[in-house]
């Protein structure tokens, strides 16, 4: 790639606001003499498919856009960065406390309310979970699902918000949800904390990621990545940026706790029974 012309990255456009984090991160990078662009995508499938048709160098992927895209290249990829927030995630397996529901097993039999189909958090490691601690969740549990845009891998609250919703309204006897939206319904007053308790936590996994194939040139991958770490988040112009992505700070990629969702992705059959 000519290094006169930008670096190109893809992020899918789940929420209005990711226009405004784009115009900023672009400036930022243009200010910093690496300069980049960027196209909005409606899914991530087809941000995926952008990715390995080479229409752009990165990808900002959902942690299930990381696995498809390891999926599709046979591993011909690479993480290159992610948020402090991205890192050491649960998800929630909640229930009333009026169902005299206490543990995992208890929940055989019971309706279990979960968000999209293809949101890693609100279902696919909910449901991985529950299946290595013995519940067939073919047989055992009747899920209620919530499959709010789909495409947008979970990266928005709607999906585990009417899950929850259902939870309380007593449509079903258990619900999952990320950890971070736990905090953040309960803070808004969406979660009544006097009727719900926590039953059981996945194990931790990580979430987003910026991915480019193995080929992406590394003389560009440092000074692209050297500039993303050094957004401060004591620095005003940065801070509004960080604050609405979720971060704190940029880190060096790891993929090691995206296994939990690799294992998930196949043995749900994700992509046999996508919608």
């Amino acid at each position: 790639m000519n290094r006169q012309n930008p670096i190109i990255i893809g992020a899918v456009a789940y929420d209005p606001k990711v226009v405004t984090i784009w115009e900023i991160i672009k400036k930022y990078f243009e200010d910093s003499g690496v300069p980049i662009d960027y196209v909005l995508y409606s899914n991530y499938e087809s941000l995926v498919e952008a990715l390995i048709r080479r229409h752009i160098h990165i990808a900002w992927n959902s942690p299930l856009a990381w696995v498809r895209t390891q999926m599709l290249t046979k591993g011909a990829c690479k993480a290159l960065a992610m948020r402090d927030t991205d890192q050491n995630l649960t998800s929630k397996i909640y229930t009333r406390i009026d169902t005299g529901i206490q543990t995992l097993a208890d929940l055989k039999g019971k309706t279990l309310a979960l968000g999209a189909i293809d949101s890693p958090q609100a279902s696919l490691l909910p449901l991985h979970y529950l299946s290595k601690q013995g519940i067939d969740i073919q047989k055992d549990i009747k899920i209620l699902r919530f499959n709010l845009m789909i495409g947008k891998h979970g990266d928005h609250i709607g999906g585990e918000e009417e899950a929850l919703k259902a939870v309380q309204r007593g449509e079903a006897d258990a619900g999952a949800m990320l950890d971070l939206n736990w905090v953040r319904f309960a803070n808004e007053g969406k979660l009544d904390t006097t009727r719900l308790k926590i039953l059981a936590s996945t194990e931790p996994y990580d979430h987003c990621n910026f991915t480019a194939l193995e080929d992406f040139d590394p003389e560009l991958e440092k000074r692209w990545t050297e500039t993303l770490f050094k957004m401060d988040y004591n620095n005003p112009e940065h801070r509004y940026m960080m604050d609405l992505e979720g971060l704190k700070e940029w880190r060096p990629a790891r993929t090691h706790l995206y296994k939990d969702l690799a294992e998930a992705v196949r043995g749900q059959k994700l992509y046999e029974n996508y919608p």
